[in-house]
C-alpha cells in the first residue's frame, strides 16, 4: 500500500501490450513523480517492444513484474481482467482496470473485497466521467428525469471476445448510474449478433426505482460513428456531442461549454489515471470511478445482456 502524502517517485506497470496498453503506457511515462518500469503481456515480443518505446522492462514472469512496481494498468482482453486484477491486489498493488471491471459479478465482486481486505485502490476505466466532470455533470442541483444515450462505432477487430453492452454500451451504463440517485428497478432489451459471436448491437430502456428512464443504444457494426446523449432535468435538458466535443444546455445549471479543450475533456484517459494516482497518494478520497462504481456498472450491463438475449 501507499502511504499518505508519500512524495517517492511511484513505479508504474502495464498488463497487456495491445493498442490500449500502449496507451496507458504513455501516460504513465508523461506523468511526474511516476516511471514506468514494468509490460507485462503473454506475448513477450509485443511486451518488449512496448517497454523499449519508454525505457522500461519487460519481465516474463509475472511475480518479476509486480516486484518491479508500486501500481498496475490492467489493460490486456476483458476476460482477464478479473484474474490480474486479483493477482494484482494479492501483491499489495492499487489496480487501475480497464472497463469492464470483469466479466462476470462473482469476480467483480472479489476483486471490491480483495481491494478492501488489503485497504488498497482500485480504478476503473470509465473515461466518459472525465467529460462529465468537465463539462459540471457530476455535480448538478437537480436529479436527471430522463437520459438518452447512443454510442456507435464501425467494424473493428479489437474487444470482440465480449459483447457490444460490456464493450461499448456500459460507458453509457455508468454514466447513467453516476448521475442517478436510485437503483435499476426493470430492465428491456433487445440486440443481435451480426459479424461476431456476441451481441454486436443492443438497445435497452432502464426504469430506477426514483422514476428515471434511460434508453441505450450501442452498435460496433454501424456505418458511421456516433456518440451521443440527450439528458432532461426538471428546469431544462442537455443534449452532448462526445466526438464533436459540443452541447447545448437548457437547463439552470452553469456548464462548461469548452469542456473539450479542458484537461479532463481533452485527455480523459490522462485525466481519469491522474485522479487514480491522487487516490492511491491519498491526495483525494478516491478514483473518478473505483471498484464499487465497476460492480454495479457491471450488473446492470448483465441485466441488460439477459434481457436483450432473451
Amino acid at each position: 500500500m501507499i502511504a499518505q502524502g508519500m512524495t517517492l517517485v511511484l513505479r508504474a506497470g502495464v498488463i497487456g501490450a495491445g493498442v490500449f496498453g500502449g496507451y496507458h503506457a504513455a501516460k504513465w511515462a508523461a506523468f511526474d513523480g511516476v516511471a514506468l518500469t514494468a509490460v507485462h503481456d503473454p506475448h513477450p515480443e509485443r511486451a518488449e517492444a512496448l517497454a523499449n518505446r519508454h525505457g522500461a522492462q519487460s519481465p516474463r514472469d509475472a511475480t518479476a513484474f509486480f516486484d518491479q512496481v508500486d501500481v498496475v494498468s490492467i489493460a490486456s482482453p476483458a476476460a482477464t481482467h478479473a484474474g490480474w486484477a486479483l493477482a494484482a491486489l494479492t501483491a499489495g498493488k492499487p489496480v487501475y482496470i480497464e472497463k469492464p471491471l470483469a466479466t462476470e459479478l462473482e469476480d467483480a465482486d472479489a476483486i471490491v473485497a480483495e481491494a478492501r481486505r488489503q485497504g488498497l485502490v482500485v480504478g476503473c476505466g470509465f473515461l466518459e466521467r472525465s467529460a462529465f466532470r468537465a463539462i459540471g455533470l457530476l455535480a448538478t442541483p437537480e436529479s436527471p428525469l430522463r437520459l438518452e444515450a447512443t454510442r456507435l462505432g464501425k467494424p473493428s477487430t479489437r474487444n470482440l471476445d465480449v459483447s457490444v453492452i460490456l464493450d461499448l454500451m456500459i460507458h453509457d451504463l455508468d454514466l447513467a448510474l453516476a448521475i442517478g440517485a436510485g437503483a435499476p428497478f426493470a430492465v428491456e432489451g433487445e440486440g443481435a449478433c451480426e459479424a461476431n459471436d456476441q451481441l454486436d448491437w443492443a438497445k435497452a430502456e432502464v426504469v430506477f426505482d426514483d422514476g428515471f428512464t434511460a434508453s441505450f443504444h450501442a452498435s460496433r457494426v454501424a456505418t458511421s460513428p456516433e456518440r451521443t446523449m440527450r439528458i432532461v432535468y426538471p428546469s431544462g435538458e442537455v443534449r452532448i456531442d462526445f466526438l464533436a466535443g459540443t452541447f447545448e444546455n437548457t437547463t439552470i445549471f452553469g456548464l462548461d461549454s469548452g469542456f473539450a479543450e479542458t484537461p479532463d475533456g481533452r485527455d480523459r484517459l490522462g485525466a481519469s489515471l491522474w485522479q487514480f494516482l491522487r487516490a492511491v497518494r491519498g491526495d483525494v478520497a478516491r478514483p473518478l470511478a473505483d471498484g464499487v462504481d465497476g460492480v454495479r456498472a457491471l450488473d446492470l450491463a448483465m441485466a441488460v445482456a439477459q434481457a436483450a438475449e432473451g
